[in-house]
């Protein structure tokens, strides 16, 4: 639990009926560990006792990702925000309890200056205008930040005027990119970018390894409650530096990486191919000769590695909120490691796939919840299955 005894009693969200994002804006943070806790007891106790929640000191300001869709009222007026729950309707936000301060700071400068140098905003209706997004990444260790401004069309009208002027007002930018997304859909980001400023990336801190980050980077957005999850699961691998590990659902390798300090052998499974050259440039930049990625489905690799004799001491694996799928289970206990660490994002699949592993040859060990996302619903947890 949280030694600082703050709560959301001290500050109001004006938006937070409208918005949605933040479901439990009503509790203390005190009662949000409670909710939580007993969240995560109801759904996985019947495996194994429930270790008490980790909290924040502080539950403020933690996101180090911010995005904000651009569009104009019926009136006219050039508005950013969020969508509203369930909807493409853009709610109106200057700044948010959750949100880090620069990156809505930002955003704020971003809005007037579309005003005064009369740029279109994308109206969604006929496919048409300029700014649809704005994406900010903050690395909170480095200090560094990204722009991605999301467009409707390549063409940027006084491109070069616009990003002088927001330098100038935030010369702690460091780099800023223009992200082109023309399609009707719901994704923020488009497959075409190019590189105004900087040098394109940025770089952030985690567990005293540096990784860089892309637009397109999968990067945890709480980078405190990441640093005591990651620490957590690797302390549940129980590493000497002998065994070899697979990190599944590995993204640009931070679990991997983290890890490959007491480990003997890491391998990193990743099917988006981005993300696989940024977890190898990622895993130089930390000068860790132990660890290799693989461009791959983690299920086939994994039956891969069995057919060919392989055998693989720990697996630590992070899927999506929907979990993993039979085919990935299957394979995992095909190849039988003996320690399974579990990081879920959505206890409900956790629980579907810990009824899979526990009937399949292993038993859990330990439950820790890890609060990663103050304010809403969302609780983190790290269990530890080992095989009998």
């Amino acid at each position: 639990m949280p030694q600082n005894k703050k709560s959301s009693q001290n500050r109001i969200c004006p938006v937070s009926r409208k918005c949605g994002g933040c479901q439990l804006m009503n509790m203390s943070y005190e009662e949000q560990l409670r909710f939580k806790q007993a969240k995560v007891i109801k759904l996985l106790a019947g495996f194994h006792r429930v270790s008490p929640i980790i909290g924040m000191h502080n539950p403020f300001h933690y996101r180090n990702k911010v995005q904000a869709a651009f569009g104009r009222t019926r009136g006219g007026e050039i508005i950013s925000g969020v969508y509203q729950s369930s909807t493409h309707n853009i709610v109106k936000t200057e700044s948010c309890l959750i949100e880090d301060d620069k990156a809505d700071e930002i955003i704020c400068t971003i809005r007037k200056l579309v005003k005064s140098f009369k740029l279109t905003v994308y109206d969604e209706r006929n496919s048409r205008g300029f700014l649809r997004h704005v994406l900010v990444k903050h690395g909170f260790s480095t200090g560094e930040i990204m722009v991605v401004l999301v467009t409707g069309t390549t063409v940027f009208p006084s491109k070069n005027d616009f990003i002088k002027e927001l330098l100038k007002l935030h010369p702690e930018i460091t780099t800023i990119i223009q992200n082109v997304n023309n399609k009707f859909t719901s994704m923020v980001l488009g497959d075409k970018e190019s590189v105004l400023y900087g040098k394109g990336y940025i770089e952030d801190i985690l567990c005293g390894c540096r990784f860089r980050i892309s637009a397109k980077s999968f990067y945890q957005i709480n980078p405190i409650q990441t640093e005591i999850l990651y620490n957590k699961a690797v302390e549940f691998a129980g590493l000497t530096g002998k065994e070899r590990v697979i990190d599944a659902y590995c993204g640009i390798g931070t679990i991997g990486i983290v890890a490959s300090e007491k480990a003997g052998e890491v391998i990193g499974c990743e099917l988006n191919p981005d993300a696989v050259k940024d977890a190898k440039i990622n895993a130089k930049i930390n000068e860790k000769a132990n660890i290799q990625f693989a461009c791959a489905d983690a299920g086939e690799f994994m039956l891969s590695m069995k057919e060919q004799g392989e055998k693989c001491d720990v697996l630590f694996m992070d899927p999506p909120r929907a979990g993993s799928d039979k085919k990935f289970l299957s394979s995992a206990i095909s190849l039988a490691p003996e320690r399974i660490v579990y990081i879920s994002c959505n206890p409900e699949t956790q629980q579907r796939d810990l009824f899979y592993l526990t009937k399949n040859g292993y038993k859990v060990k330990k439950i820790q919840p890890v609060d990663m996302f103050p304010f809403t619903a969302h609780v983190e947890t790290v269990v530890l299955l080992t095989k009998i």
